[in-house]
């Protein structure tokens, strides 16, 4: 376990180190607005959930590497019945699967954090990378090491073609529907029979455990073997009012401006001073990064007409329908979350365990000792993904929630 804890603090060194080697976007990679394979077909609405609309194989970060992949469009369906088209990112190691069994497939979940396109993972996983894709970035030691053990990795924009931060429907159903597309495309060695499972850290966890909290209604078909999520993002005004007026302030405008584009006949808008109205016509399709460099410092009731907007009960009524909680998954579950997170507080987590372990879930949970939210996405991977291991080979479970 320690060898393995010391590759994955390695390869994040690795990947962080090469952003500032990597140029900006490759102008050969269209970014998704401004390419037509991102289009609607004009008979989306004809397909059901998760069904291919088109695929196109790519070079992963358009570099020659020993791994199959393409770009998926899929149909889904919005938060209000809407047939959108949905992207992923098939990922298939060039090498046999030994087996026994089908190939398992996970579906990693990368913290997308954007209000535009050009953030989603699949630009960057295409070769289409600038500072816009720098979570993709991150997390690429996370995939590369599911590819090394012979996984397929799925990797869905879940945002949508709207970009729909804090949308948990909508993030949950886009991660559902692009599993099923990745079956459907059934790269090599997957198939009906592949063990699913899911992973993700931080905005990548709150999609997670919204598709795994959707999966018995909107996909019964999508059977999980097991879910993991660490860093989970509970109790948005919370995580809001913790960053404000700090280095991470850019989180507290990302959160407000996230709420305000997705519920535009709501009067969020209307709690905006001048200021905060330009910020939302000047930011609408920020990346998440592009917010934290912008906003570092500043304030929420900068941008406010009125004070403590982010204790409004207009605020408030906007981010509690996406609290997670509301219904437990019924895969088995592998939980974890610094004590002393500094992005999203511990006491939302610990609620989150409550409220899941009386629905009857079985969770084996973490409170790990590690120091704040970004040490603690690479000191407890290792845990994260013997569990999968675990759960693709068929090993038994404890019952209940057990912490670890």
């Amino acid at each position: 376990m320690k060898h393995l804890r010391r590759a994955f603090f390695v390869a994040l060194v690795v990947q962080l180190m090469s952003v500032a080697m990597l140029p900006t976007a490759d102008a050969r990679v269209p970014r998704p607005d401004d390419d037509p394979f991102y289009a609607a077909p004009a008979d989306l609405a004809a397909y059901s959930n998760g069904v291919v609309t088109r695929s196109r194989p790519i070079a992963l970060y358009g570099l020659n590497l020993p791994v199959s992949a393409w770009q998926v469009q899929y149909r889904s369906t919005d938060p209000l019945g809407r047939p959108v088209a949905g992207m992923t990112t098939v990922m298939v190691p060039n090498a046999p699967w030994p087996g026994p069994g089908a190939r398992p497939l996970l579906s990693y979940q990368i913290a997308e954090d954007s209000l535009g396109t050009r953030c989603a993972p699949s630009f960057a996983l295409s070769g289409g990378f600038d500072v816009s894709g720098i979570n993709t970035l991150i997390d690429t030691a996370f995939m590369a090491e599911a590819l090394r053990r012979g996984w397929a990795v799925v990797t869905s924009d879940y945002e949508g073609p709207q970009s729909r931060f804090l949308d948990g429907v909508n993030s949950g159903r886009g991660v559902l529907d692009g599993i099923r597309a990745a079956r459907i495309l059934a790269p090599d060695g997957v198939g009906p029979a592949s063990p699913v499972g899911a992973w993700g850290y931080s905005g990548g966890a709150f999609a997670t455990l919204w598709a795994a909290q959707l999966q018995p209604t909107y996909a019964p078909d999508v059977q999980f073997a097991g879910i993991t999520a660490g860093g989970v993002p509970l109790n948005w005004p919370a995580i809001a009012e913790g960053a404000d007026g700090g280095a991470q302030a850019g989180l507290s405008m990302l959160v407000l401006l996230a709420v305000a584009k997705n519920n535009p006949n709501a009067a969020i808008s209307n709690l905006l001073n001048e200021r905060g109205r330009t910020m939302l016509a000047e930011d609408s399709t920020a990346c998440g990064s592009d917010l934290i460099m912008k906003y570092a410092g500043a304030r929420v009731d900068d941008f406010a007409a009125q004070p403590d907007l982010l204790s409004h009960p207009e605020f408030l009524a906007a981010t509690e329908p996406h609290e997670l909680g509301a219904a437990a998954p019924v895969a088995p579950m592998y939980l974890y979350h610094s004590t002393t997170d500094n992005v999203a507080p511990v006491a939302g987590f610990t609620d989150l365990l409550g409220k899941y372990c009386a629905r009857g879930a079985n969770i084996s949970f973490v409170n790990s000792m590690l120091p704040g939210h970004n040490p603690t996405a690479v000191g407890e991977a290792p845990g994260a993904m013997s569990f999968l291991a675990d759960r693709f080979a068929g090993a038994p479970i404890a019952p209940g929630c057990q912490g670890r």
